[in-house]
């Protein structure tokens, strides 16, 4: 049986218009480019770079979230090497269903 690991996110930095360097209560950095995946109702008005912006720590829960209602999982952000390349794939099946 595979677990899910639980991290937290602890703090973050904007390095980019959508580039975010992300530390996790592990001790572990992520940096993360976001373009390539804000497609779709709910990340696609992350693009507009004043909404992407305005990400928030929530610190009670440990994650990123926008004003939208936007996030993350922690644990998708810290293993981001694992999911990028599922993620982006899906969010270009959006792209060309949605086209």
């Amino acid at each position: 049986m595979q677990t899910h690991k639980l991290y937290r996110v602890t703090q973050f930095e904007r390095i980019g218009d959508y580039i975010l360097r992300i530390r996790f209560d592990d001790g572990s950095e992520q940096t993360i480019d976001f373009l390539p995946v804000l497609h779709g109702p709910i990340f696609g008005p992350l693009r507009d770079k004043e909404i992407f912006a305005q990400v928030q720590l929530v610190k009670y829960a440990g994650c990123l979230e926008w004003p939208t209602g936007a996030d993350f999982d922690p644990e998708t952000l810290r293993n981001w090497p694992q999911y990028k390349d599922e993620i982006i794939a899906s969010r270009q099946i959006f792209l060309e269903t949605a086209g």
